[in-house]
């Protein structure tokens, strides 16, 4: 009988630390091999930022550039979200910054040709799940943004729709805490518009709503 890897069980749960905090998870992390997407990516990519910071950002998953250095949010949509934060009131130093899932998810239109990006499937963000789980435990921010659809789904469930309530103030129990999110797009969706400014622009409104509540 074949024995069964562990990224069949599509969940990250066994490889999660019980104690010892962001470096002690970060250093875990590192050798999940929860769902399959390990094995194509570069390395995992964890969250970064301040253990005490008073609000989360939780993307999608890492882009090509965040695959290949090992940090999150360091392509061209990150330097995006730092630049909208500053203009929000929001110190882009002071925030802990992750991502839904915490692996590269990509396709190539043809060997050695540039890798794109990915959606996870609900099932890839589920077996992460426990990894947000305990960023959110250590850090336990006054304020979760969540940024696009796809890190909406992994929070909230396969019903959300970030057009519906981005820029909106929801309550939710996630992983058993209470928390406020403001769902707002991803900034990579900002770099992918036909009206780049008007789409700034609304990114820049859902964070103001966001640092009013940091205030």
């Amino acid at each position: 009988m074949a024995v069964k890897a562990p990224e069949d069980g599509y969940t990250a749960e066994p490889f999660v630390p019980e104690r010892g905090g962001l470096p002690a998870l970060r250093r875990a992390a590192a050798g999940c091999r929860g769902c399959p997407l390990h094995r194509d990516a570069t390395q995992t990519v964890f969250g970064a930022g301040d253990a005490d910071a008073r609000v989360m950002l939780v993307g999608e998953q890492p882009g090509d550039q965040e695959d290949r250095q090992g940090r999150p949010f360091v392509g061209p949509a990150g330097k995006l979200l730092d630049r909208a934060l500053a203009e929000a009131g929001i110190d882009p130093g002071e925030a802990y910054v992750t991502n839904a899932v915490k692996h590269f998810k990509f396709t190539r239109a043809e060997p050695g040709k540039r890798r794109i990006h990915k959606a996870p499937t609900l099932r890839e963000m589920t077996a992460c799940g426990p990894w947000l789980a305990a960023e959110l435990a250590v850090v336990e921010p006054e304020l979760i943004v969540l940024l696009g659809a796809s890190a909406g789904k992994a929070l909230l469930g396969s019903s959300f729709r970030v057009t519906q309530v981005r820029g909106t103030v929801l309550e939710e129990e996630i992983h058993g805490r209470r928390e406020r999110l403001v769902p707002t797009v991803h900034p990579s969706s900002v770099l992918r518009a036909d009206d780049r400014e008007a789409a700034y622009d609304g990114l820049l409104s859902d964070l103001k709503v966001a640092a009013r509540l940091l205030a």
